[in-house]
């Protein structure tokens, strides 16, 4: 575990070479430590978008947040990984997920597997990386010495049995699946449930390895309900629900959300924070009280 915080945007939308590269300098004008991109079919690949953000920026790292396994070769991954880490001079994280949009899967014509299987790849996919890396006559070679950072994001005992095995990042999606396949917003009991057993299958690494939260929404108190209508899906609301109780979610002013940030880290561990690209400028008040 760091000594400090660290502060991730993941960058959601496309546009121009031009938006992105002002996008990405606003992210690091703002203090962010990574600059994050998912993969997601319809928006922006993410590696030649971490190489422009590369170019654009000077200091902050670049993440793949996250990278669907399943449709990813572990060995062709290897050499893409590699390159990019070599073409930003050592600043990648390499972000691995298991996928869970069937669409994305039907629409590529790959096979959307269980989830046992999907699990799988990840997992042999973190195995093939570590290996290859490790060995000295592999070309093209990374930056970073053994490879870029690992970090595996999940919430369920599988991911995080795999996670815990492989990754030196853990990312909570803070979220279970219904039965519908809405993702289901976890509450503080929850959490805290899981990052017990996290430290559980960490064992000795649990002091080295660093826990990722996403941050869903900020909602300020001048906010109306309409301000958390977007969320409502994914939350198990009755009438005396008490937004507080789900760390997915910030709420109140500036100092109150920096407060519940460092109540987090201080029960749970979580040093690593990323928030979604639309709440980028609204997140920097609150990353600026925590510096």
């Amino acid at each position: 575990m760091g000594s400090g915080f660290r502060f991730g945007v993941a960058m959601t939308s496309s546009g121009s070479r031009d938006d992105w590269i002002e996008k990405c300098r606003r992210a690091e004008g703002f203090g962010y430590d990574v600059i994050g991109v998912p993969d997601h079919l319809g928006m922006t690949a993410p590696f030649p978008a971490l190489i422009v953000a590369a170019e654009a920026t000077q200091h902050v790292r670049l993440n793949t947040f996250v990278l669907n396994a399943p449709f990813y070769d572990p060995t062709l991954l290897a050499r893409e990984v590699a390159t990019v880490d070599q073409l930003t001079g050592g600043r990648v994280e390499l972000g691995l997920g298991a996928g869970w949009v069937r669409a994305e899967f039907d629409a590529a014509n790959i096979p959307f597997l269980t989830g046992g299987q999907r699990v799988a790849h990840v997992a042999q996919t973190a195995a093939t990386l570590r290996r290859l890396f490790a060995d000295p006559a592999y070309r093209p070679r990374p930056t970073q010495p053994g490879g870029p950072p690992l970090l595996i994001a999940g919430w369920g005992e599988r991911m995080l049995r795999t996670a815990a095995e492989h990754a030196d990042i853990i990312a909570l999606t803070a979220a279970a699946t219904a039965d519908d396949g809405r993702m289901i917003l976890a509450t503080q009991a929850e959490t805290a449930n899981r990052i017990a057993r996290i430290r559980t299958l960490l064992g000795p690494r649990s002091d080295t390895t660093d826990i990722n939260l996403v941050i869903q929404a900020l909602l300020a108190p001048h906010e109306n309900e309409s301000a958390l209508a977007p969320l409502a899906r994914y939350l198990t609301m009755g009438k005396d629900t008490d937004l507080e109780d789900y760390p997915a979610l910030l709420v109140g002013t500036p100092h109150h959300m920096a407060d519940q940030l460092r109540h987090r880290r201080e029960t749970y561990g979580i040093d690593y924070i990323t928030v979604l690209e639309r709440n980028m400028a609204k997140f920097a008040p609150i990353l600026e009280l925590l510096r």
